[in-house]
């Protein structure tokens, strides 16, 4: 073999070996770029499952405003239930829900006309327990204040009208809307009614703000994975991935056979 192509085969075996390295050093890159951004994925996740973690349920800092006062008609355990329905209706709905949690007002829109039927014809009846987790989870108090301004409804007698006005004018999760007391005050005005001096002044002294704390504790301690919670008749039916506006009629009016 001539010098000529000895020295050929080596060039070539030296371009090609540069190539495998310069293939080796970028896969080793691309590696490296993979796990560190991994790393920092689940760094992240980890992160916000910590604030998550560390807040959830927590109320937003302040101190429980004044002695416990629970709205008119409060029943049940530590009178923490606001009732809606006839006493005697043979099945009970129990509800725990925020007034800034998007999953409960998907539930509420849906269930809400089928809800309204059956207390209505005295086959059910509902107990309203009311929540504050967004506060807690995303900061703000707006949570509290709804609750406290339904409860205050709940003393004008408004407290359903209300209720579904709030779901219905609910905004984004991360807005802390609800925090305005005027926002709350407005909000009244679509009820005939409520808009009165007495509400105004309940809504802006928080006067039912410790109970809607009480509430939350009760929540919290109630082992409750999340908001909403729907009970009927103790059994979960919020986790029944069947279940329907239809088919919680149906229980109903099977019960009230």
């Amino acid at each position: 073999m001539s010098e000529k192509n000895r020295q050929g085969k080596r060039t070539a075996r030296e371009k090609l070996a540069a190539e495998r390295e310069k293939h080796r050093s970028r896969d080793r890159r691309r590696r490296a770029l993979i796990v560190g951004a991994s790393v920092v994925c689940v760094l992240g996740l980890a992160a916000v499952i910590g604030v998550v973690a560390a807040n959830a349920g927590k109320d937003d800092g302040s101190e429980s405003a004044g002695p416990v006062v629970a709205p008119s008609g409060a029943q049940g355990k530590d009178g923490l239930a606001i009732p809606v329905g006839e006493d005697g209706a043979k099945s009970t709905l129990t509800i725990w829900e925020d007034f800034r949690c998007p999953a409960c007002k998907a539930f509420e829109l849906a269930y809400r006309d089928t809800i309204h039927e059956l207390t209505e014809a005295g086959q059910l009846k509902v107990e309203y327990h009311l929540a504050t987790i967004i506060d807690g989870n995303m900061g703000g108090t707006g949570s509290r204040k709804a609750a406290n301004a339904a409860a205050c409804a709940q003393d004008a007698g408004k407290f359903t009208p209300y209720h579904d006005v709030l779901f219905t004018n609910q905004p984004p999760e991360t807005d802390d809307a609800f925090a305005d007391e005027d926002r709350l005050i407005d909000l009244a005005g679509k009820v005939d009614g409520l808009d009165t001096t007495l509400f105004q002044e309940c809504v802006k002294n928080g006067r039912h703000n410790s109970w809607v704390e009480k509430s939350n504790k009760a929540f919290q301690n109630g082992g409750f994975s999340g908001t909403p919670t729907v009970l009927l008749d103790g059994k979960n039916i919020y986790q029944d991935q069947s279940m329907t506006p239809a088919k919680l009629k149906q229980l109903v009016e099977d019960a009230d056979q």
